[in-house]
């Protein structure tokens, strides 16, 4: 059997742990089935990339495995852990799928979920500060054009880490604080994570992107966005969102921006809400809501820009400045080929919006660009950059 070198290589990458060149593939998997086994079959498709990112990961293995070694560690993953389990069991059950499915240890991958909580409730430093992650987003609502335009940002162990899965969840009960029964939607999943923390779609019509924030206050015991986020793609309307978010008698762990819309909504309304731990009400997150009507505009990046809260990682504040400024020098969008050209803007250097400088030796990259565009009812997902190439594929919206 004769092997091209581009196989051997990518062989040989997944199997040593390296990270492979951008690739210009983006697997797609369809699956229907109860919580676990929609779990497990994505663990199963996609355990080579999933055992290949534990290795990569270096959160995980320089900072999160540790302090779950430790007694302290282990207290306070097993109370977050706790507190998903009595909102959202499904989930936990979802997750457990995975990993069966991928033959890796469901620790690790909550330890992902977790993200900076455990460092954070051990204020063990340093913390993520000098890796500027983050994400950009672009809110269009004109009545001729509605767009929803995002970068994924990542550390750039993450290239090539991804996969689109469809899933059609029915159970045959009520299922978690919601009693929810049937959840059918479209998700970007990061290896081994859950649907939901990236730019998304559900058969109800909404439509969303997450910008990540890097809180001071973090909150072991509470909910982690992860699942939050998780939870939006089983919500049918506005109030059924902002009701998640709020997640009354628990509240948000962590911090970060969603960007949404339903394609029902007759008010046309797109919203961005910065959710973050309460320092008040602590049963509770802290949700700053801000619409955005027909004929306005709106961008977001990786910082709180309502909500008053101590913000960490000076990295991502420096980025989400850069990008910000980056946009404001753009008139405002008004359509498809304006909102491409600003989410491919390489004009901020280290911390430009686009980000990749072609060396594997980057810390962050923008590893995708989607582009939800409402009114044709799409989604299109650029493996490069968008205001230079056309989209690696152009997808339905699911609407019931």
């Amino acid at each position: 059997m004769c092997t091209s070198p581009v196989a051997h290589q990518m062989s040989s990458s997944m199997s040593s742990g390296k990270i492979l060149p951008r690739r210009q593939a983006i697997p797609v998997l369809y699956t229907r089935g109860t919580h676990y086994e929609v779990g497990f079959d994505m663990g199963r498709t996609f355990g080579s990339m999933i055992k290949n990112f534990l290795i990569l990961s270096q959160p995980l293995n320089e900072t999160y495995l540790p302090l779950y070694g430790t007694a302290k560690g282990r207290q306070i993953y097993n109370e977050t852990l706790e507190s998903v389990k009595g909102s959202f069991p499904q989930y936990i059950r979802e997750l457990e799928g995975v990993a069966d499915g991928a033959e890796v240890e469901f620790h690790k991958l909550f330890l992902l979920h977790l993200d900076e909580i455990l460092p954070q409730a051990l204020k063990h430093q340093p913390r993520n500060k000098n890796q500027p992650t983050g994400c950009s987003s672009i809110i269009v609502n004109q009545k001729h054009c509605r767009l929803l335009g995002h970068t994924e940002d990542a550390l750039t162990e993450t290239l090539n880490h991804y996969y689109f899965v469809v899933a059609h969840i029915i159970s045959d009960k009520p299922q978690g604080k919601y009693n929810v029964k049937e959840e059918h939607f479209m998700s970007l999943c990061y290896a081994g994570h859950l649907p939901g923390y990236t730019m998304s779609h559900n058969h109800h019509g909404l439509v969303f992107s997450i910008n990540t924030i890097s809180a001071e206050l973090l909150r072991s015991g509470k909910t982690p966005r992860h699942f939050l986020t998780r939870a939006l793609l089983a919500t049918s309307n506005v109030d059924d969102a902002f009701r998640v978010l709020t997640d009354a008698g628990v509240g948000a762990a962590d911090a970060c921006s969603i960007n949404f819309s339903f394609l029902a909504d007759p008010r046309q309304m797109f919203y961005n809400v910065e959710m973050a731990p309460n320092p008040d009400r602590k049963n509770e997150s802290h949700l700053s809501i801000k619409e955005v009507p027909l004929g306005a505009h709106n961008y977001h990046a990786n910082q709180f820009e309502r909500i008053h809260l101590d913000q960490a990682n000076e990295l991502m504040l420096k980025s989400s400045v850069s990008r910000m400024h980056a946009f404001g020098k753009y008139k405002p969008p008004a359509s498809e080929h304006d909102v491409r050209n600003m989410l491919g803007d390489v004009t901020g250097g280290c911390f430009s919006v686009w980000r990749d400088n072609g060396r594997c030796d980057e810390v962050v990259k923008t590893i995708a660009v989607g582009l939800f565009d409402l009114n044709a009812k799409t989604f299109s997902l650029y493996s490069d950059n968008p205001s230079l190439t056309e989209p690696h594929c152009t997808l339905p919206l699911l609407y019931k």
